[in-house]
């Protein structure tokens, strides 16, 4: 049977159904994605017709933050974010590379190098015509265990799944890319020592965005960043060859930076702006539409960026530690670090 098509849209193959996201009102998006559940989903970025973005102090179009602070951070410089960070949250490993790159996104991979240790993933951008870079930590001693050069980017978002990192590329027109890389040469590259240069495996896949990923599993998660309202983001099922098949859409909130997923959650980053806190929200699994009862925030430093798991906690980075936002409310060199739990359960 052919689905049901709300009036007045178009079911396309895609990529043509992610275009037409950046043009559809912002309720019939949610219609659309209410009514096609388990298909392929339509959504939208919010345009020119969205709210204004909140601003300091506000919450998500009615999404209420944890916002009671008091005093000095805890264990980071300036004013404290939220009292509810900083009982959760304590100082992790240092990022590298801050005098001359710009982290944006984080990702854990696991047994890196084939003896069962693990490795962060940092991605980082320089100035323009610089390579952008692949920073691996390793999150039990702290050390920096190397870097990788790959092709310049805003690399705002890396993800780890069936034997490829997954990285942002540069846009292309109106779509944005992810590039792939065997796991197996970015591990030797890794062992290398200096900036060894990595190419991407074939030709970069277009999306719908790419500002942040994540992934669980044999799963992808790849989506937008608006500042100006609600944005949407993909799962992409990954094939062995790492290529990536669109499975549905589901709505973000306002400024996400960055995307940990869980068993059970969704918990995203939130941030723009220097001046201004982030946010964190907690959001159940699936969820196409972030307005539930069981969706919940807190404020968290200025400027975060990607955010991952490992070992049973959150690893939570910062771009305000970079030589270009040295002015930030909150100046954070280090990886944070909090069990998944207390965030969850706040």
């Amino acid at each position: 049977m052919e689905p049901i098509r709300p009036c007045g849209v178009v079911v396309v193959d895609e990529p043509d159904a992610e275009m037409l996201r950046g043009t559809m009102n912002p309720l019939l998006r949610k219609a659309v994605i209410t009514a096609v559940s388990g298909a392929f989903l339509l959504g939208t970025a919010a345009n020119s017709m969205a709210a204004p973005a909140p601003e300091e102090g506000n919450t998500d179009q009615g999404i209420t933050c944890e916002s009671n602070a008091s005093g000095e951070g805890a264990f980071y410089s300036g004013p404290s974010a939220s009292d509810v960070y900083d009982k959760a949250f304590g100082k992790g490993p240092a990022v590298p590379g801050l005098d001359e790159y710009t982290p944006q996104g984080i990702s854990t991979w696991s047994d890196w190098d084939g003896s069962g240790n693990d490795l962060l993933l940092v991605t980082s951008y320089g100035e323009p015509g610089q390579d952008a870079r692949i920073i691996g930590i390793d999150p039990k001693t702290g050390k920096h265990v190397g870097t990788v050069a790959i092709a310049e980017s805003h690399v705002g978002g890396i993800a780890v799944g069936k034997g490829w990192a997954f990285v942002q590329g540069r846009n292309s027109g109106k779509w944005g890319t992810i590039r792939k890389y065997r796991l197996t040469e970015l591990r030797d590259a890794m062992k290398q020592g200096g900036t060894p240069y990595l190419k991407q495996v074939g030709n970069a896949r277009n999306v719908y965005a790419a500002s942040f990923l994540s992934s669980y599993g044999d799963t992808l998660y790849s989506g937008k960043f608006n500042g100006g309202g609600r944005g949407n983001m993909y799962s992409y099922k990954i094939g062995d060859d790492g290529s990536l098949t669109t499975e549905h859409a589901y709505e973000v909130p306002t400024k996400t930076q960055g995307l940990m997923v869980t068993k059970d959650k969704f918990v995203f980053t939130a941030s723009y702006g220097r001046d201004n806190r982030s946010n964190i929200y907690v959001v159940d699994k699936g969820a196409t539409d972030i307005d539930k009862p069981s969706t919940k925030c807190f404020r968290a430093p200025s400027m975060a960026e990607g955010i991952t798991e490992y070992g049973g906690d959150a690893y939570l980075l910062f771009e305000s530690g970079s030589y270009k936002y040295r002015d930030a409310r909150n100046v954070i060199e280090n990886l944070h670090e909090a069990n998944i739990s207390t965030i969850t359960n706040f």
